[in-house]
C-alpha cells in the first residue's frame, strides 16, 4: 500500500471513497435531472454529501471524528461536479466541523489506473484491519463487477463483529458481510434536488 495511507492516523468513522467514480455519477445525476425537471442544477456540495454518507453509515449527532479517504486517479487534479473541488488545494489535509463532529479530508491518487482496483481493495483491507476503526462507510466503482467482488470478499473475510460497515451502490447489490444504502439518496441531497420536485415530474 502506497501513498502513505500506511501512515495515517486513523478515526473511528471512515469513508472510502473512489472519488473518480463518484463525480461520474454525480455529472449523470445532473444531466438527467436538468432534463427531468428542467431547471440547471449546480454542482454538490461536497460537505453536505459527505454528512449524507455519514448519516446513512449510522452517524448521529455529536462530536465524532471521521477521516475521508478519497481515492482517485493522479491525471484528475479535482472534482469536475462537487465544489470544493481541487484534491491538493481545497481538499486534501482539509478539514471541516459541523453537527456531526469533524470531517478530516485526504485525498490520494493512484499511480496508474490497472492498479486503481487493488489499490482501493488493499485500502479497504487496511482501514478494516484498524482495532480503532467502528463504522466504515465504502463507495466503490460499484458498476465494476470485478471491484464490487473485490470489496465484498474483502468484507466477508472480516471477522470483526464490531465494525459496522456499510457499502453504497447506485442499486441493491448481492449481499454479504455489510449493510446497503443507495448511493443517488445522499448524492440529490447534495445537488439541492427534492423529492417533491421529482413528484411534479
Amino acid at each position: 500500500m502506497n501513498n502513505n495511507l500506511q501512515d495515517i492516523k486513523w478515526s473511528e468513522n471512515v469513508i472510502l471513497v473512489d472519488a473518480d467514480y463518484v463525480d461520474k455519477v454525480a455529472f449523470n445525476l445532473i444531466v438527467n435531472f436538468e432534463r427531468m425537471i428542467g431547471r440547471r442544477i449546480p454542482q454538490a456540495d461536497l460537505a453536505k454529501w459527505i454528512d449524507c454518507v455519514a448519516l446513512d453509515g449510522g452517524l448521529r449527532e455529536g462530536e465524532h471524528e471521521t477521516l475521508v479517504v478519497l481515492t482517485h486517479r493522479k491525471d484528475k487534479t479535482k472534482l469536475e461536479n462537487f465544489v470544493p473541488a481541487d484534491y491538493t488545494h481545497d481538499l486534501d489535509g482539509k478539514a471541516f466541523k459541523d453537527h456531526l463532529g469533524e470531517f478530516t479530508i485526504g485525498a490520494y491518487p493512484i499511480e496508474n489506473i490497472a492498479g486503481g482496483e487493488d489499490y482501493f481493495t488493499e485500502a479497504l483491507q487496511l482501514i478494516a484491519a484498524q482495532k480503532d476503526v467502528k463504522r466504515v462507510m465504502v463507495i466503490p466503482d460499484a458498476e465494476n463487477s470485478n471491484i464490487y467482488n473485490k470489496v465484498r470478499d474483502t468484507l466477508n473475510r472480516l471477522d470483526d463483529d464490531n465494525k459496522r460497515i456499510t457499502v453504497f451502490a447506485m442499486q441493491p447489490m448481492p449481499g454479504g458481510n455489510f449493510r446497503q444504502e443507495i448511493l443517488g439518496y445522499s448524492l440529490m441531497a447534495a445537488l439541492g434536488i427534492s423529492s417533491d420536485e421529482i413528484k411534479e415530474k
